[in-house]
């Protein structure tokens, strides 16, 4: 291991070379590394070898800031990768020595970017001959004809670049290895049914090759075999499962079958990858059309063209993938967002659009993208999630899941509060399942995503105002209109503004039972929002707001993405009454999410609602069965 520090005031790191088991790191002077500084402490860290990384301990006085977080005296952390520390006026860059695998990684992505820049290169040309770029919409994708010159055109203008020349070898092997990869996840996901194309681009016409070789294609599917039962990939695993042992293993596998792949079917390989890819980029959504498909990508986020960076069981991570252009970029944002009826261009530079699958899309472009256009996707998973489905993942217990599912049918209105990412809308989707078919319900969104799994309900989305700036309806306008719909209940994909007001009017006239999602961090701090939303479409004293609130919200579950990607319902508080002597809210809390054995678990706090006896009452709740 070794430690690049450097004072702020100070643009030449310093390096150390780790030799043994054991570091010390502070302002003494028997340390290993001495930061003089009264900023740190005589013995500030200490590095322990394990045998699966280095443990940091916190050890002296003062804040150690690792990565995005702070540490405090007394707490440790198992190092496996490269980290930065900041101990006073000191930045501490940890590396780790690279393994073989790592160092394979970077050339790939090396690789990668030359790919990348093939595309480009041949794209760019492909639209000269072509005339591409004024037929971004039409329909000749559809016409075998069209495909087949189209596909011609793009192997003639790679060889005209380069392509099959000697200093290419290894290029072409690695876009030979791309293509059998891409086929080999395509046949998973379609061999999945089910849906997982779902309406994606996926199914189109264009996506057929018409320039393929029948005995090439066959090879291709006996290496592919072949490269299965080398990583050991059985039908019999879970789809995600198999997904991700490709993700693992399928490039150390190639690498050692790739010898037995000969220079003819290299080259076929590569010039069948580099069609698609292009045949993505005028027909589809380019490099996201492949991370759209993947049911195991659940966000994508396009920070620029050179940067398009994927989630995966919570955790973020480069795609590797590129766009070819800022241009192509924007006609992707463009071919999205005009499908739903929206715009997007310099006079409304942002909007919020979806997917035919419902998957929930953010784009800005310039000039208020700095870098160049940024697309947001949140992906819906293929299948809907139910209640039992949380509770496998440790999202709740059963217990918590029993009484959520009491509270919905007694009619509780509940708020659904956390951050960016954290589950909500998952959590109002299950939680809509225990609604009764027999009641109407009304859902109002900016970007309809809910997916309620029942027959009599009726879903409302916002609409921007159109070029002459009217025809724009609101959340607020929606709500206001929902509320003449004869609901039985309604439900608001998000209360981020004045429509707050008109949410929690509709819980106190008779629409017992809604339910809405809010951002907040804590059960206390939804109070506190909802106060400063209210205000928003109205002048209201915070004595008025908070006695709305306390007769409108029966109860606030809280979610959040813990650490590990996990989302997690982290407490659940029974909004009671407001104190007419302190003045303030008074909630009780009725579950919280404590660590038991290293473990994050949802327990009851001992207290019961002040609806408890309604719903053992009703039959809907068996109090043995409360605490269990």
């Amino acid at each position: 291991m070794r430690i690049r520090y450097n004072h702020l005031l100070d643009n030449s790191p310093r390096v150390y070379d780790v030799r043994g088991n054991y570091l010390r790191v502070g302002r003494a002077a028997d340390n290993d590394i001495v930061l003089n500084s009264p900023f740190v402490a005589d013995r500030a860290l200490e590095f322990l070898k394990k045998v699966d990384g280095w443990e940091l301990v916190v050890s002296g006085g003062g804040i150690c800031r690792l990565s995005d977080r702070d540490l405090f005296v007394g707490e440790k952390e198992l190092l496996t990768g490269d980290v930065e520390l900041s101990l006073g006026p000191f930045t501490l860059l940890v590396e780790f020595p690279r393994t073989a695998r790592q160092t394979e990684d970077v050339r790939r992505r090396e690789w990668d970017r030359k790919l990348s820049e093939l595309v480009s290169e041949v794209h760019l040309e492909l639209l000269q001959r072509m005339d591409l770029k004024s037929h971004f919409h039409d329909n000749r994708g559809q016409t075998d004809e069209y495909l087949l010159v189209l596909e011609h055109n793009i192997e003639e203008i790679a060889k005209l670049r380069g392509l099959l020349k000697p200093e290419n070898d290894a290029l072409i092997l690695h876009t030979a290895g791309h293509a059998l990869r891409g086929e080999m996840l395509n046949d998973l996901l379609n061999s999945a049914g089910g849906g997982f194309d779902g309406a994606l681009t996926a199914a189109a016409a264009w996506t057929r090759t018409l320039s393929i070789v029948a005995d090439r294609e066959r090879e291709l599917q006996e290496t592919n075999a072949r490269l299965a039962k080398q990583i050991e990939l059985s039908p019999s695993q879970p789809l995600t499962e198999r997904l991700e042992v490709v993700e693992r293993k399928f490039w150390p596998a190639f690498a050692a079958h790739a010898d037995a792949v000969h220079r003819d079917f290299r080259e076929y390989l590569a010039f069948r990858y580099l069609k698609k890819q292009i045949k993505d980029i005028v027909f589809g959504y380019g490099p996201l059309e492949d991370l759209l498909r993947v049911p195991t990508v659940s966000e994508i986020m396009v920070v620029d063209r050179e940067h398009i960076y994927i989630e995966k069981s919570g955790v973020l991570e480069n795609s590797g993938r590129r766009f070819t252009s800022d241009e192509t970029t924007l006609a992707i944002i463009e071919r999205i967002v005009s499908r739903v009826g929206r715009r997007i261009d310099k006079s409304q530079p942002l909007v919020d659009a979806r997917l035919w699958d419902g998957s929930r899309v953010n784009a800005v472009i310039p000039p208020l993208a700095v870098s160049g256009p940024c697309i947001t996707i949140r992906k819906f998973p293929s299948r809907r999630l139910k209640v039992d489905d949380l509770i496998a993942k440790g999202s709740m217990t059963p217990t918590v899941a029993a009484f959520l599912k009491a509270a919905v049918l007694a009619r509780a209105n509940i708020i659904i509060a956390g951050g960016t990412g954290s589950g909500k809308t998952t959590l109002l989707n299950c939680l809509s399942d225990f609604i009764p078919d027999k009641e109407r319900i009304v859902t109002i969104e900016d970007t309809a995503e809910l997916q309620l799994a029942k027959e009599h309900v009726v879903r409302l989305e916002t609409k921007t105002a159109n070029v002459e700036g009217r025809g724009e309806y609101t959340i607020r306008d929606l709500v206001k209109n929902a509320l003449r719909m004869r609901p039985d209940r309604v439900v608001v994909g998000e209360c981020r503004s004045g429509e707050s007001l008109d949410m929690l009017q509709a819980m106190n006239t008779g629409h017992d039972g809604s339910m809405t999602t809010i951002h907040a961090n804590s059960a206390e701090d939804v109070i506190l929002r909802l106060e400063v939303l209210v205000q928003m479409a109205a002048d209201l004293p915070v004595e008025s707001i908070h006695r709305q609130i306390a007769s409108a919200v029966d109860l606030v579950v809280q979610q959040a993405r813990l650490r590990d990607g996990s989302r997690r319902i982290t407490q659940i508080a029974e909004v009671v009454d407001y104190d007419e002597i302190t003045k303030q809210m008074r909630l009780k809390d009725l579950f919280m999410l404590e660590t038991v054995d290293g473990k994050p678990l949802l327990r009851p706090t001992g207290c019961l609602p002040t609806f408890m006896e309604k719903l053992i009452g009703a039959g809907l709740l068996d109090l043995n069965a409360f605490y269990l």
